[in-house]
């Protein structure tokens, strides 16, 4: 279907990280977007994210300033166990050529300062019905603080409501047909200051049989953290935690034995604060991203969850795609998504299959593997110290999709 209408209004709803760069990315290739939240205001927050190469290009086109790698020039990351006992491990700042370390609030901060003035954030907004035709979607729209609702047109509606997005669900079905389970729950949340025994430049690992405590430094910031644990029934851990809140599931998960002084302080700090992710770990498998007028984007298509460490990139990566690939077929709006997805879908595919060896990083399940896991790190240790291998590596495919110019590839 050819467009032949001067006036490209979209709808992005979610004003997270791929919705606010999808804004930014649409209204480059001439689009006027529109971007609606559920939320009453911005989230300003965040636990720690890992921003790989192609997510940093894709920032720097869409003219995101403050994107900076936050991981201490001093940084050293340790081994410990619950009796305060440490020894050298392994962390970010020791990958050669590896992730920049910042907070998820910088990144939807500097998403939302590179919006051009003139694109509207309506806040306290969810879409209630999405009607399709030949030529553009209907959406029913209502504003959650004053209870009124509106129609509107749009020609492109854009999914970036998050992993449990209300447009998928409205235009493609329910939840569960979509979120695939990995049988873990993660509590992430920043702290106040350095955990006892730790200065603000150290991190730490606590890996134990199917539960691990991470420690993040940053070099400006204080400290994220991370609890990650093994369950065999995810409703259960939610209903669970929504009866005691989250705090004391962990201390029941992380129990009976003493916590020790850095899980019981970070969950103190836990205890204290409002702002923080407590979740199961899923990622989201839809066949198609795209349905007529309406397009899904970040983890509301393809979630690859925080073990794989791609989602604030993919996310930066696919909504800058769309924009070049919508600037590029200015006319058939059909053919921009088509050329959008078919480019985009064998790195997400990579992105979302990395999430299952970086899970067995994070959270142990067997005995064996811990032993694995403590030789690994003394092996990685030295590999990274040889420029011969860290040129092999950096020539790898993983390696070339995760640090590339993932939209223009495509474009």
């Amino acid at each position: 279907m050819t467009q032949t209408s001067n006036s490209r209004n979209a709808l992005i709803v979610g004003a997270g990280i791929a919705g606010l760069s999808a804004a930014s990315a649409l209204k480059k290739a001439g689009w006027n977007p529109v971007v609606i939240e559920r939320s009453a205001h911005r989230r300003r927050g965040g636990y720690f994210i890992a921003m790989f190469g192609c997510g940093r290009i894709a920032a720097e086109r869409l003219q995101m300033k403050g994107i900076r790698n936050r991981i201490p020039d001093t940084a050293h990351t340790y081994m410990v166990d619950r009796a305060g006992d440490r020894r050298p491990g392994l962390g970010f700042q020791d990958m050669p050529n590896g992730p920049w370390m910042m907070l998820r609030g910088d990144v939807e901060r500097s998403a939302f300062e590179a919006l051009p003035d003139d694109v509207t954030i309506r806040f306290s907004t969810t879409p209630t019905a999405i009607v399709q035709d030949d030529d553009g979607a209907t959406v029913t729209l209502l504003n959650t603080a004053t209870n009124e609702t509106t129609t509107e047109r749009f020609d492109l509606v854009v999914g970036a409501d998050g992993i449990r997005s209300t447009v998928r669900q409205l235009a493609w079905g329910p939840h569960e047909k979509y979120l695939n389970r990995l049988g873990f729950m993660i509590c992430a949340f920043e702290l106040p200051e350095a955990l006892p025994g730790l200065r603000q430049e150290e991190g730490a690992i606590l890996s134990e049989l199917g539960r691990s405590f991470w420690v993040f430094p940053f070099s400006d910031h204080a400290p994220t953290v991370l609890f990650s644990y093994q369950t065999d029934d995810v409703d259960a851990e939610r209903a669970r935690a929504k009866e005691i809140g989250p705090a004391q599931r962990l201390r029941e998960v992380y129990g009976p034995e003493p916590l020790g002084t850095l899980m019981d302080t970070a969950i103190k700090h836990l205890e204290a604060t409002d702002e923080f992710l407590f979740d199961s770990v899923e990622q989201v498998k839809v066949d198609h991203w795209h349905e007529g007028r309406v397009v899904l984007l970040g983890d509301a298509a393809w979630c690859p969850t925080l073990y794989s460490g791609m989602g604030a990139t993919s996310s930066l990566a696919g909504a800058d795609a769309l924009g070049l690939m919508l600037e590029k077929h200015p006319g058939d709006v059909e053919a921009a998504l088509e050329a959008w997805e078919e480019g985009l879908r064998p790195a997400i595919t990579d992105f979302q299959a990395a999430a299952f060896p970086m899970r067995e990083l994070f959270t142990q399940t067997t005995a064996a593997g811990i032993r694995k896991q403590n030789r690994t790190i003394t092996m990685r240790r030295f590999m990274f110290k040889l420029p011969l291998l860290m040129k092999l590596m950096t020539r790898s495919k993983q390696f070339r999709l995760r640090n590339n110019d993932l939209a223009a590839s495509i474009a």
